[in-house]
């Protein structure tokens, strides 16, 4: 079994851009295929990567109306869904995107869930980029994990943002080995507060990124952070909270 990794977080915490650096690492390692999932319907995890999207499987649904002659619903909807996968140079990547038209995520998340599930074995890291908030967490999308990293910023309320995380995957029995908080886009030391809140929720603290002009700069051009300069001090600083949690 492979080491699997989960990234969760409320918005704008720069979850993705963690996801994303964290993928380029493990494929670095050379010791086997990386799995890229992108759990969020509002999918950017392949433009953090540089990838182009053809296929998600929240656009599966629309098909099963066309489901080929002689082929099982089933059959049919395994075979689209390998359809989805993006092959990259050490790693793919399997996008969950969001159905077209009105309706909600669900059936959506379901294919995704099973994907992984049947998949993950195959490869040796799997890296799942989750939405923001809490929802995917009830409908499971996210479970058996060896690590879930919770992104969140400096504040008081990102930190309680992040112990909520904690809280839900402890009541829901997700099977996620453990959880670590990352505050991510530092300016300086955490503040004495921070810290305080990080202890009176009892969170485990992976560790911090400092706040980067480089990946300023990336987004801002439109470029992949997975490009970002090996010296970049986010990149080392995700490196090294990785490395601290992998067997």
């Amino acid at each position: 079994m492979g080491f699997h990794v989960a990234v969760a977080g409320k918005g704008g915490t720069g979850k993705t851009t963690v996801a994303g650096l964290m993928i380029r690492y493990l494929v670095g390692l050379g010791q086997g295929r990386v799995l890229g999932v992108d759990a969020d319907a509002n999918m950017n995890l392949n433009e953090v990567l540089g990838l182009e999207v053809h296929q998600t499987i929240g656009q599966i649904r629309e098909g099963l109306g066309n489901v080929p002659q002689g082929m099982t619903k089933d059959a049919y909807i395994n075979y689209k869904t390998q359809e989805c996968l993006i092959e990259a140079d050490g790693y793919d990547l399997i996008v969950m995107g969001r159905p077209e038209g009105p309706g909600c995520y669900c059936y959506a998340n379901t294919l995704c869930k099973k994907y992984v599930d049947e998949m993950a074995d195959s490869y040796a890291y799997v890296v799942v980029d989750n939405e923001a908030g809490m929802e995917h967490l009830s409908r499971r999308t996210t479970h058996n994990m060896d690590v879930m990293f919770a992104v969140t910023d400096s504040s008081v309320r990102g930190i309680q943002a992040a112990g909520r995380i904690r809280d839900l995957v402890g009541e829901l029995k997700l099977g996620i080995g453990k959880i670590a908080v990352v505050v991510n886009r530092l300016g300086g030391d955490l503040a004495e507060p921070t810290v305080r809140e990080l202890e009176r929720l009892g969170l485990e603290l992976a560790g911090t990124v400092p706040d980067d002009p480089n990946v300023y700069q990336f987004d801002l051009e439109g470029r992949p952070t997975f490009q970002l300069p090996d010296d970049s001090v986010a990149y080392r600083a995700v490196v090294e909270i990785l490395q601290r949690y992998m067997p």
